[in-house]
């Protein structure tokens, strides 16, 4: 039970990572405030955890908005007592296209899914530790823009870079207070995100040294082991969990 008694805010928790993170957390002792905007999802997965025992509740929203990060962590503090840890895991890719062609509209709706709601989680999330004398966070960031430029890819590329380096400031400012903070870095993985193209999934498969991609699980137990006790001195870290990714050239 590496998050017994632990509260934990999940994003993005709807599907795919963030679905598959809720179950194992769950299964791994934790009660859970669930976001995401799809109420009707966060609804089955809640009675899904409650059926096995579980503890967990959810607040539909958009990680957008810095209220809606605010509604989160006081929900953890109001159901359970506090917050331990957040595994800030939603985000979108965008628009696919070189920069020149670019709607602004498309890189802004980018940066403010993927890096402004890292920075609205960090701004109430981080207080709410503190009071519990430490926490762990952790940010899902991208190989994308960190060890390889995907073209076509330059918003999502920039937003996730931005929060590796977030990450890192965050973490020598409240290691002091216990606090660890770190980015977990997927490869391709088999989300809804990923669409349904089997030719498509087959050039990614490629990609990786392990010549396939991720189940959503496989990404969740990394990010179980950031949050648990068995990180306690990992902080500040771009941790990769992409199946080879960054050194296949092949």
């Amino acid at each position: 039970m590496l998050l017994e008694r632990k509260t934990i805010i999940i994003t993005g928790a709807s599907s795919g990572i963030g679905a598959a993170a809720a179950k194992l957390f769950a299964a791994e002792g934790a009660r859970l405030v669930l976001g995401a905007r799809r109420a009707e999802l966060l609804e089955t997965i809640v009675n899904e955890i409650s059926a096995d025992g579980g503890e967990a509740d959810f607040i539909a929203g958009d990680v957008e908005e810095n209220g809606y990060a605010e509604e989160l962590v006081k929900r953890a503090e109001v159901r359970f007592g506090g917050l331990d840890g957040a595994f800030n895991n939603a985000g979108t890719i965008g628009d696919i296209g070189p920069v020149p062609d670019m709607d602004e509209s498309n890189w802004h709706k980018v940066m403010a899914v993927n890096l402004n709601s890292g920075f609205y989680a960090a701004k109430h999330q981080i207080p709410a530790m503190r009071k519990r004398g430490g926490g762990s966070i952790v940010f899902t960031s991208s190989f994308v823009g960190h060890t390889i430029g995907l073209p076509g890819m330059a918003a999502y590329a920039a937003a996730k870079a931005g929060l590796i380096g977030m990450t890192q400031v965050l973490a020598a400012e409240h290691g002091p207070e216990n606090i660890r903070i770190n980015a977990l870095l997927p490869g391709g993985t088999m989300t809804p995100m990923a669409g349904e193209d089997a030719g498509y999934h087959e050039i990614v498969r490629g990609f990786h040294a392990l010549k396939r991609m991720a189940d959503p699980s496989e990404i969740a137990r990394a990010a179980l082991f950031l949050l648990s006790d068995h990180g306690s001195f990992v902080t500040g870290t771009a941790l990769l969990a992409d199946g080879g990714n960054s050194i296949n050239k092949l």
